[in-house]
């Protein structure tokens, strides 16, 4: 039989791979109007199945980190320091220079020119993976687990009142008056935010941040648990169980503090820690209990190289919307000229799919050749 060690690391491949491959299909319909519902953010307050993608994976950063602080109860603390800053910085540069890529434009006498940094996004998905990993290693490093679960509680009761105070309007939890928009306008200004909502605004700014961090913190208690009890039949089902609380404890605070991906709500981080140990469970049943592989390897391709595969998805589609094809580009022509015919909802989920598999098929590649971007 194979190591606990190991076991628990295939289980993790899987749940990452996992986020990884829905992340590339809802980020990549071939077609925005004419996408399936579920595979949509909710428009403002409530949860769809794509909400669930982005905090499982910063669930799965807290749980690789519970095997990694292994390491560093042995090694000095200005080692420790210089891998946590190191990691922080690199994936948040790696976030910024994806959205501010290709950093050249021509300009309107079609001089090629720098692109400017003005205009470009701060914040970020890579960035706030960074950001929350950075505040939740060292205070589970400097500080030990049971202050971290306390400071990461608090921070979630706070921001509560904080958003509830600090907005502005008779709704201060609306999209145009909310907390989070008001911080991040004063700390980066409107131009550095991101504008798919239609106006300056950024579902992954900094105040929206400090909540997440217990999408991480909830992540490494699993991992840490699941070291410890997770071999057994009784630590599975304690498990699912604990993620079912979770679950209720959500429900209930959702009437008072809506579930909100786009404001990261504190109800919307119990919920998706709450689902996040229920689906972990799941996978390690069939994983490490059954010994069941059917599908597990597919997914896994995903797990071993999730930053490189990230990004590979997310620069290959500014180079389609790059290349012109008529009075369209490259990206738009595919999808009205290959997969529209199957219907225009189905072949934007069909769009989705091919290129989530070419992403799979780099990845597939990378691990034969024992390949591992690593940070």
């Amino acid at each position: 039989m194979q190591s606990i060690a190991k076991q628990r690391f295939l289980a993790l491949d899987v749940f990452r791979g996992m986020t990884i491959c829905l992340m590339i299909i809802v980020n990549t319909s071939g077609n925005g109007a004419t996408t399936f519902a579920p595979l949509k953010h909710a428009h403002w307050n409530g949860f769809t199945p794509t909400d669930f993608v982005f905090p499982s994976f910063m669930f799965a950063v807290g749980n690789a980190m519970s095997f990694v602080m292994r390491r560093w109860s042995e090694m000095r603390t200005g080692a420790v320091l210089g891998k946590i800053f190191k990691r922080t910085l690199i994936i948040f540069l790696c976030g910024y220079l994806l959205y501010w890529f290709p950093f050249f434009e021509y300009n309107d006498q079609h001089h090629l020119i720098l692109s400017p940094i003005a205009n470009t996004r701060i914040f970020g998905v890579l960035q706030r993976i960074a950001l929350a990993y950075c505040f939740a290693s060292l205070m589970l490093y400097f500080l030990g687990t049971r202050t971290t679960v306390i400071i990461s509680a608090l921070i979630l009761l706070l921001y509560w009142p904080v958003m509830v105070y600090f907005g502005t309007g008779a709704d201060p939890l609306d999209v145009h008056t909310n907390a989070v928009l008001r911080l991040d306008t004063w700390l980066v200004g409107e131009h550095h935010l991101y504008r798919g909502e239609g106006f300056p605004f950024d579902p992954e700014g900094f105040l929206s941040t400090l909540p997440s961090i217990g999408n991480v913190v909830g992540g490494y208690i699993v991992g840490k648990y699941v070291q410890q009890h997770g071999k057994t039949y009784e630590g599975l089902a304690k498990l699912l169980m604990a993620g079912f609380i979770i679950l209720i404890v959500a429900f209930w605070w959702n009437y008072g503090f809506p579930i909100n991906k786009k404001i990261w709500t504190s109800s919307f981080v119990l919920h998706t820690v709450g689902l996040d140990c229920m689906l972990l469970a799941c996978i390690m049943y069939y994983v490490d209990f059954l010994n069941k592989r059917t599908g597990v390897y597919f997914f896994e391709v995903f797990g071993k190289n999730p930053l490189f595969i990230y990004m590979l998805s997310e620069l290959s589609v500014i180079i389609l919307y790059m290349i012109p094809v008529g009075d369209t580009n490259l990206y738009r022509w595919i999808y009205h000229n290959i997969f529209a015919y199957s219907g225009a909802y189905t072949g934007a989920l069909l769009f989705a799919i091919c290129y989530m598999l070419y992403c799979w098929l780099i990845g597939y590649v990378l691990d034969k050749k024992k390949i591992y971007v690593r940070v």
